[in-house]
């Protein structure tokens, strides 16, 4: 069986690599291109050269580790190990073609959710009574 290639817009990763900075705005949702067309600021900034020097030696197994969660996942991005702080710890993923456009914040949860046990000490009677089925 013949592995697919993955494609974001029919477009490969290379291929997306290649294009310049304006043209790959233009294949993100408008909530992408507007985050990025108002400008990049400095923790963004320091975090694409630290992604830029990454490729560059060629390390791609050791995590970037970042508090940025409100970047968006651009191309040169794409097989590069992420730890995103969620406030406690360092969620660590790898980011993949599909996750273009998505923001680094979206794969490192900063909320869990809540499980709740028995009624509290000032509950009433009748919310003591729990149903079984």
């Amino acid at each position: 069986m013949a592995k697919k290639e993955l494609t974001y817009r029919g477009l490969t990763t290379e291929e997306m690599q290649k294009l310049p900075q304006e043209e790959m705005q233009n294949l993100l949702t408008s909530r992408g291109r507007r985050s990025l067309k108002r400008g990049i600021q400095e923790q963004q900034d320091k975090l694409l050269e630290r992604v830029a020097a990454a490729r560059k030696s060629g390390d791609l197994k050791k995590s970037i580790k970042t508090h940025c969660r409100d970047m968006i996942i651009i191309p040169e991005m794409v097989g590069l190990k992420f730890g995103v702080y969620n406030g406690k710890e360092f969620v660590e993923f790898e980011t993949t073609l599909e996750m273009v456009g998505h923001y680094l914040g979206e794969f490192a949860l900063c909320r869990r959710p809540v499980k709740h046990s028995a009624p509290g000490v000032g509950a009433t009677r009748s919310s003591l009574f729990v149903p079984v089925k």
